[in-house]
């Protein structure tokens, strides 16, 4: 099969990506083998290029945490009736002990398929039974693959973990990203108010197209007295950030009393400045977010089947040319996912 690997690791990336022949996997006991129709980048795949902490990357590595496809054939102990079945994946799974309730798994108790194991940037890939669900044939593979693991994200992050309610004021930074993109759904099919942040104006200007209330041009300073005028001096409710360091102090400056943080990534670097006098005075709540369990992702899954909420899609390439799929996320200059078909 073809598969689009990255060769070794480097910074940038797509340099070292190429598409490579490779033997077809092998389903596992507990395990689907499917024939992949649409992958989708998310910045996991530039992270494993590059090389992640504690994980031993065999090379060249195939990557990919989000695909769609059609089931061809299953390991020991699954059901013959999922063969046939079209799939959409959840990368994630725990391997330890379950954690408290409400509580995702840390790092080191949780697989991810793309990151720990080869993923789905090929014409087939292997996952766990448990971690795929059956999705209706009218659902195009594309907009599956665009939608799961950033939409399960989103919706782990706003409803589960800041307790996200109908009227809250949400701020999403870094708007054009998947998941923030998938925040500012989610946030306003629930009956938010949104202010969205971006070094781009024409990314405001679409997400402004998309539903966005209000947008603040981040030019390097400090935004949030801009969040502060938006909100007549009260502030958010929930910040969305998988930005990090670079925006954090704004961030926190930008919540209400009782506000709530929640943060899923750190592109900028994961050690900012904090301001433990706010945390307290404004009793805010600093809260982390990890993908999501199957429960979530049925949950999220379901606005997707039923129309109400739908992927913004950057660009299809074909896997011939999936070396330009890694240039794309690596540039920055992407609004929505990009996406790899495959057949």
């Amino acid at each position: 099969m073809k598969a689009l690997c990255v060769t070794q690791q480097g910074n940038p990336v797509a340099p070292n990506v190429e598409l490579l022949e490779l033997p077809d996997p092998e389903p596992a006991a507990g395990q689907v083998l499917v024939e992949t129709h649409a992958s989708a980048m998310n910045h996991l795949d530039l992270w494993v290029g590059r090389g992640l902490p504690g994980i031993d990357t065999p090379w060249p590595r195939t990557g990919g945490s989000d695909g769609c496809g059609r089931v061809i054939g299953v390991g020991d102990d699954v059901d013959a009736s999922w063969i046939g079945a079209q799939v959409v994946l959840n990368a994630a799974w725990e391997q330890h002990a379950p954690p408290s309730p409400g509580v995702t798994p840390s790092g080191r108790d949780i697989h991810v398929i793309g990151e720990h194991s080869p993923g789905t940037h090929a014409q087939k890939f292997v996952a766990p039974v448990s971690n795929v669900l059956a999705i209706d044939e009218s659902i195009d593979p594309l907009n599956a693959a665009a939608y799961a693991l950033t939409h399960l994200t989103a919706w782990r992050m706003l409803r589960t973990r800041a307790r996200l309610r109908e009227g809250d004021t949400v701020l999403v930074t870094g708007i054009g990203g998947g998941v923030a993109l998938a925040c500012l759904s989610i946030a306003s099919h629930l009956g938010c108010r949104t202010i969205v942040t971006s070094r781009h104006q024409w990314k405001l200007d679409r997400a402004v197209e998309l539903g966005a209330d209000h947008t603040i041009l981040d030019e390097g300073e400090d935004w949030s007295r801009q969040v502060r005028r938006h909100t007549k001096g009260r502030g958010v409710d929930i910040c969305a950030d998988s930005i990090g360091a670079a925006v954090h102090t704004a961030c926190l400056k930008s919540l209400a009393r009782a506000g709530r943080f929640v943060t899923c990534g750190c592109t900028t670097g994961p050690n900012p400045p904090t301001d433990l006098a706010r945390l307290f005075w404004s009793q805010l709540e600093v809260l982390g977010s990890t993908m999501g369990d199957m429960d979530e992702f049925r949950q999220a899954i379901s606005l997707l089947e039923r129309g109400l909420i739908a992927p913004v899609i950057d660009r299809v390439v074909p896997f011939e040319d999936g070396v330009t799929a890694v240039e794309r996320i690596e540039s920055g200059e992407q609004f929505g996912k990009v996406l790899i078909k495959w057949n």
